[in-house]
Formats: C-alpha cells, structure tokens, sequence
C-alpha cells in the first residue's frame, strides 16, 4: 500500500499551496484530483500582489510563456447606470487564467500527484485514512472546493448554508470580436446589481475575455445575467453575443457551517467557505488558508488529534477578520439599491470603500511590477 504524511484532495490554489508549504517543511505530501491538469476553470481569474509574494513567484519567469495581464485601474458603476474609472498609475493586480495559473502552482508545489481520479472511498484507521483502498495518509486536508467530499467529516450541515451562486465563461476572442470590445485589459469592468447583492464583471487578458456575475440571492439569477449582458451590449462595451455561461457556486467568509478542523482532518479555500464577503474572491483565502494549514500541520509534529490541530483554526480565524457585508446585506432592497447607486456615482466611494477595501484589501497601496 502507498502512504504519505498528507493527502491533500483537490488540486487548485488551496490545495497546491497547502503541499507547497508541506514540502518545504519535509512532510510526505499527495494530491488527488479528478479531474487531470491543466484544465478549465470556471473563475474571474484576477490575483492581488499578496499572492505571488506569499508564494515567492517570479512573476517575470511566469509570464513568459503564460497570460498575465497587468490591471491599473478599474471602471465601476450599476447596471443600468454611469461608470466612475479609477486609475491607480501602476499595477495594482494580475489578471490569469486559471487553466494555466493552476497548473504552473500544482506543478512547483513539490507533491506527488494523482490527477485523474476521484476520491471514491475514504476509510478511517488507527493511524489515519485509507483512500481509494490504496493510499494511506496520516491526515487528509479537504481543497475540493464547495462541493468538497471531505466537508462532511468535520461537521458540515449543507441545510444551514447559503452559497453565492455566479455564471460566467472565459473565451478566446476573435478577430472581429476584438475589434468589438470596448474593455480595455489593463482596466477591468464592475457593475454592480440594482440591489447591490452581486455584481457583474468584464476582465479582458490579452486576447482572452472573462465575463460573469455572482450573486449573494440565488433567485433569478439567469435574469440577472440576461440584463447584464444587455446592458453591455447597450453601453457599447461588447457588440457580439458571448458563448454559453457556466455556473458554479461558493461560500462567503462568515456565512459556512463547516468547522474547519476535526480529528486529522482540515478544510482549505472553498472547501471551508472562505471567499472574501464584499467581493467574492476566492483565491488569496486559498492561498492563505493553505498556507496556514501547512503551518498548523507541522507545528502538530505528527499529532493529529483535534486539539492538536485547532491552532490553524486560531490562525484562520486571526487572519480572516471580520466578515463585514456589502450594503445588500443589511439593508432593504429598495434602500440599499438607492443608496448603492448614488455612492456608485462617487469617486471617492468606489475608490475608497469599492475597491481599496472590498476589492484590493490594502494591497492598492503600492504598485508592483513584472520585471
């Protein structure tokens, strides 16, 4: 029977991360995933400066033979509504595509991988997990995103949770689309719904286009996406139709059921319900929360028991903070949909509030380069 110290399901951001920091602390590290690599991903795909700096990323190498698309400002305003432009003067962010982002961290992360297969079978024993009847592991670590397997084995109730759900798609332009769009790469597009429960977004990278919307109320939500697609059409910002939208869903930090800790046991990024509540974003709390288990993992020194374990709760919490919601969440429809599309109309709220806060996280602060 194979074994390792960590077997890590899931091979996106958290889970990449999480083997990463494992390996670097001489831990024994497997990572299964179903699906093989690179593969699609349904994501805005965009990275703040803290994610390459915790994963000392050369982004220079990176971007060598992959997209990665420097973002200096942002164009924010409502559906149905004007659009404020903000501008920043340096890179601020990264536009990627998950297809190759995924790959390039899966591959440096130092684990060996088991791509391809899914997590079909998970038996306890007396010193861990069988997995698959073949491979056994001291401890496992969920980073299966929101539908993770593993969730259920600390505790989670899928009753009590209520996901945001999201539609997009990232395609390829072509010639005549290109001279079609309005979107400039370097500035990305948000515009918020009437009732300031979720947003839509244009990112443009290279000759690649990322179009979605997600919102915290899951009713209605093809009518969102119709209206916005319609409106883009009307504000000229795209003038073709775009392919077929993919949904997927996802947890707001501070809105999960799921303990993220039981008997050699850790939940990371989706997995855990981690994405940032003002914006959704996803990948920096995959990042984080893997970085943070691999800490706890190693601290454990091969104690595994829950208590042993709880630091990387501690840890997460710590770094999490507050779970503050957008204007949607505590207000009437009605009021909050008036007061947003005022606030929208001001520079100072959207550079302010929108995006040094909700979107950037401080990270605005100072602008970052490629070379």
């Amino acid at each position: 029977m194979d074994s390792c110290d960590v077997l890590i399901v899931g091979g996106g951001p958290a889970g990449s991360s999480c083997a990463w920091g494992l390996r670097q602390a001489g831990l024994s590290v497997v990572i299964l995933d179903r699906q093989n690599f690179p593969r699609d991903k349904v994501c805005g795909g965009w990275i703040t400066p803290r994610v390459p700096a915790a994963l000392e990323l050369d982004l220079a190498d990176y971007a060598r033979t992959r997209v990665l698309q420097a973002l200096t400002g942002f164009r924010v305003g409502g559906i149905g509504g004007g659009a404020v432009e903000t501008s920043y003067g340096a890179s601020v962010s990264f536009g990627i595509r998950r297809r190759e982002f995924d790959d390039y961290l899966l591959r440096r992360s130092g684990a060996r991988l088991q791509l391809g297969e899914a997590l079909a079978r998970l038996e306890r024993n007396s010193d861990g997990w069988i997995a698959n009847g073949r491979l056994h592991a001291r401890l496992v670590v969920g980073a299966g995103g929101h539908f993770c397997p593993l969730a259920k084995l600390t505790g989670a109730k899928a009753d009590g949770e209520s996901a945001v759900v999201a539609q997009e798609i990232e395609f390829a332009m072509d010639s005549r689309q290109l001279a079609q769009c309005r979107v400039r790469g370097e500035v990305p597009e948000l515009y918020f719904c009437r009732d300031m429960k979720g947003y839509g977004w244009c990112l443009r990278k290279a000759g690649y286009l990322n179009i979605g919307l997600g919102r915290a109320d899951p009713h209605r939500l093809s009518t969102h996406v119709a209206e916005f697609l319609r409106f883009l059409k009307t504000e000229g910002r795209i003038s073709f139709e775009v392919p077929p939208l993919h949904g997927h869903a996802y947890l707001l930090h501070g809105t999960s059921t799921r303990p993220p800790v039981n008997d050699a046991v850790l939940l990371i990024g989706d997995s855990a319900g981690l994405a940032c509540p003002q914006s959704g974003e996803g990948i920096w709390p995959a990042v984080e929360s893997g970085l943070l288990a691999a800490q706890s993992i190693a601290a454990a020194n091969g104690d595994y028991r829950r208590q042993q374990l709880q630091s990387y709760a501690s840890r997460l919490a710590a770094a999490q903070g507050s779970s503050a919601r957008n204007l949607g969440t505590y207000l009437p429809s009605w009021l909050a949909g008036l007061l947003g599309r005022n606030l929208l109309r001001t520079h100072w709220f959207v550079r302010g509030v929108v995006l040094d806060k909700w979107f950037l996280s401080g990270d605005a602060q100072t602008g970052v380069s490629v070379a």
